[in-house]
Formats: structure tokens, sequence, C-alpha cells
């Protein structure tokens, strides 16, 4: 598994300057994510609570019996509460996973409380890399759910190994499943403010990424040298996110200088917003089979159950 270090210096190394996004994801990116997911501008959290809370219903029934539900990304597992409070007493397990240990343990600690009885068996890991499951209790069946649309957040080829390593966690189980977030496409008056939020508390969780280098890898970035910025790729259908060097500068990292030229640009998030079966082909790719799709009224937002065929 590659370290902060080593995916930093790579990236920064490139002719287009960037560095993987879960890495905005440190105990206080969390934080600064999870006061976003409440802002008026950002409408995929809410939207997605509304399908989930609408559905819940339809959705719990989907899922039984008995199911593992192992959340990728769980953060405080805020979403999660909805299919728990449906569930509650029919779940086997539930494994939240993060990168964020801090955070993590944090929030299971608060699901222990809410769910007595119900095992929360948190795992400290990088979704995206291989990783083991703790030892689980009996069950008919493994559910991920990964719920936000950070699916969106990955490059095609990684969207593609995602739902292959899905489909090995779920797979260890019969009738293993998933159940995924999905923001659509819509007008860019809707999209740009979501990601470029008038309060800058957008602009403050991409900033936290150069705090985070000075911090743990001896980087010397001025921040206020930098500054947010979000744009719409049509070609790619993503919102892209980066960070603007306001000057010429240089900046050290781990001992390694850096030169940064006016405007130019450190590449740190996309976001895809997907077609109403651009996901679904893209996951057939692993062996998954679309059986349900539930969206809002306007079409923002889609939460897709599949299956392992």
């Amino acid at each position: 598994m590659t370290s902060f270090r080593d995916d930093v210096l790579r990236g920064l190394r490139q002719p287009q300057k960037a560095i993987p996004s879960k890495y905005l994801y440190d105990a206080e990116g969390s934080r600064l994510f999870d006061q976003i997911t409440t802002l008026d501008t950002y409408y995929p959290t809410r939207t997605e609570r509304t399908i989930l809370e609408t559905n819940v219903a339809a959705i719990a029934d989907a899922l039984r019996p008995s199911p593992v539900v192992v959340e990728y990304g769980s953060g405080s597992s805020d979403k999660t509460r909805i299919l728990l409070d449906a569930l509650h007493g029919e779940i086997s397990a539930y494994v939240p996973i993060d990168i964020s240990g801090e955070h993590l343990h944090a929030a299971a600690d608060r699901l222990r409380q809410r769910y007595e009885g119900m095992p929360v068996l948190p795992v400290v890991a990088d979704y995206t890399q291989s990783f083991d499951l703790p030892e689980l209790p009996p069950h008919d069946h493994i559910v991920v759910f990964f719920p936000g649309s950070t699916v969106g957040n990955f490059e095609p080829e990684e969207a593609e190994a995602f739902f292959h390593g899905a489909a090995a966690v779920a797979g260890q189980s019969p009738h293993g499943g998933l159940l995924i977030g999905a923001d659509q496409r819509k007008p860019l008056d809707v999209l740009l403010p979501a990601y470029d939020d008038p309060d800058g508390i957008t602009a403050r969780f991409n900033l936290n990424l150069l705090a985070r280098i000075n911090r743990e890898l001896a980087g010397t970035f001025r921040l206020e040298d930098w500054a947010h910025e979000a744009r719409w790729n049509e070609t790619e259908s993503r919102i892209e996110m980066h960070l603007v060097s306001q000057v010429a500068q240089t900046a050290e990292v781990a001992g390694e200088r850096f030169a940064f030229a006016e405007g130019e640009t450190i590449h740190t998030e996309i976001s895809t917003k997907y077609g109403p079966d651009s996901l679904a082909e893209l996951a057939a790719g692993a062996g998954w089979i679309r059986r349900d799709r539930w969206t809002d009224a306007r079409g923002w937002f889609a939460v897709e159950r599949y299956s392992l065929g």
C-alpha cells in the first residue's frame, strides 16, 4: 500500500500536479466535509437522504434477511442510521470502513449506544485497497453500502477497480449485494455552488490538504497564497476541484522542493455526474446486475441496488 508521503510526492512531480482525494479526509477534513453536507448549496446529501427516507421500507425489504452491512467511507454514518432504524434487530453486523481512525471510532461508539446489541465492527482501512473483514457473526449475506456518490470521485479505471473490489467483499457470502448512491447530471447553476459555497467551507476543506502536508510531511505551503476553485469538465461529465497558486512560488514537501507558476494548479478531487444507465454499465463489468433504482422527483440523484449475477 502506498503512503501519504509517496502519493503526494509522486503527484507533485507530474506535469499536472495532483493528489488523491482520499487524503482530503483526515480528522479535520472529515469534520469540514460533515459541515459541507449541511449547506443549502450542497444538494447531494439532503437529496440522497430524502430518497432513503422515502423508500426505506422497500430498500429494507430488498436487504433482508440478516445482512451484514459493510459501509465504505462511513464518516459519521449519518445516512446509515436510516437503514439501521428500519432494520434494527435484523442486521447481523454493521462494519464501517474509513481511513480516518479517530472519526471512525467516535462514530462507532455513538452507534453502539444508539443500537444496543447490534455488533458494530469498525475497520480502519483504505477501501480502495485490499482489506480484511473482521470475524463476522452468523449472517445470510453481505451488502456493501456506498452512499454519497463517492464512486464519482474515482477515475473510470478506479471505478472499475472499486466494483471488482466490492464484488470480492460481498461475494464472500451467497447473494452478495451493493447499495450505492450516484449523483446525476444537472444544470451548472446547481452543480457549481455545491462545490464552491459562498461560506467558504469547501475552500477550507480543500486548503486543509495543504495544512495536512505541512503538518505531516514537513511542508512549507503558505495557505494564503492558494485558492480553491471548482470547474466543470463537460467532456468527462464531472466537477474538478483544484488548488490554484496565486503567485509564482516554491514549497518543500518531505525535503523535496517544488516550483509553482502563478495560476498553476494542484488537482485534488473529481466528482462525476452520471446518466440514468451509465453507472449500471460500469458496474456490469464486475458482474453486478442492477435490481432497483430509486430517485428524487427531479432526478438529481439516484440510489441503486445491485446483486452479483
